[in-house]
């Protein structure tokens, strides 16, 4: 069942759960706990320590999938697993806390495309700060570092005596987001577009083919850092809408007073995901290490290992 001494695994249990709780809002309760701790966090957490035993150097683990899919709650999970069952400094962090300013992303939706100023995308991520935070974390020899935070509610990057301290050298870092490892498109495929945006605000194709460029180049080099790769697959991208405006409504509960979206306006939000995220589903299935199917009532329902 488990490759947890028993009293180690009971402390990871009521980590587990207590995180659980905390999580439940809307009065959605988690399903299977147990079973999904056994059958699913616990081998993939034991999988990653043997792997940093081998190598015995910080292993990156790029954690991705479509909106609302789970990845901060997974993140976490395997953060408290990973720590106090295998003893192994953990530090997550999202791609999403490197988006670019609202000032850089205004000069860039002037320069390139208006598209550039939703941020989202590769191209609204400041891929310099990213690739060096990455790299700084891996070194053998290691220097406190600081990683950026960004504010949704206010589309703003934090000021830095917000970003988080890492002051000690991770062994495992988790890199979160939705298009972490995402793979750029074949240029024929860009010519057709998936939804009401790209048809009327991209009739040029200028934004797709620049956010295909980006993959090629600069977030090639990023996701060259990673050496282990977890895919969240959900049923299809109905369900990212669905689970988007779910987080939303989770968020307006918790950040009372901050600014939130409207439902039409996370549905109008997730068209700029739309095309990347369904791409993901056809080349992450094979490519990713571990491939965890998500069933329609949110639950992960299958594993497969490549």
């Amino acid at each position: 069942m488990t490759s947890l001494p028993k009293p180690i695994y009971e402390k990871v249990k009521i980590e587990y759960f207590k995180f659980l709780k905390s999580q439940e809002v809307l009065s959605e309760p988690f399903k299977d706990k147990t079973g999904q701790l056994n059958k699913f966090y616990i081998p993939v957490s034991n999988f990653i320590f043997n792997n940093y035993n081998k190598k015995k150097k910080t292993i990156v683990i790029g954690l991705t999938g479509g909106q609302g899919s789970g990845k901060s709650t997974i993140s976490n999970i395997l953060k408290i697993i990973l720590m106090k069952g295998f003893n192994l400094k953990t530090v997550i962090f999202s791609i999403d806390d490197f988006y670019k300013t609202l000032n850089q992303r205004k000069k860039m939706s002037k320069k390139v495309s208006p598209l550039f100023f939703t941020r989202g995308v590769p191209g609204t991520h400041d891929a310099k700060l990213l690739k060096n935070c990455i790299k700084s974390l891996k070194k053998k020899v290691f220097k406190k570092i600081l990683i950026p935070r960004f504010d949704k509610s206010k589309d703003e990057r934090m000021p830095k005596k917000k970003w988080q301290k890492i002051k000690d050298k991770p062994q495992i870092v988790i890199f979160e987001g939705w298009c972490v490892n995402a793979a750029p498109q074949k240029k024929k495929d860009l010519l057709i577009p998936v939804n009401k945006l790209e048809r009327e605000k991209d009739k040029k194709r200028v934004w797709r083919e620049r956010v295909n460029r980006e993959l090629k180049s600069d977030y090639k080099k990023i996701f060259s850092l990673i050496d282990l790769t977890i895919f969240l697959r959900v049923p299809n991208f109905k369900y990212v809408v669905k689970w988007r405006l779910l987080q939303e409504r989770k968020l307006r509960l918790r950040s009372r007073g901050k600014k939130t979206m409207t439902n039409f306006q996370i549905r109008q939000f997730v068209m700029f995901y739309e095309r990347l995220t369904k791409h993901m589903f056809k080349s992450l299935t094979k490519t990713a290490k571990f491939v965890i199917s998500i069933d329609k009532k949110h639950r992960l329902k299958k594993i497969t290992v490549n």
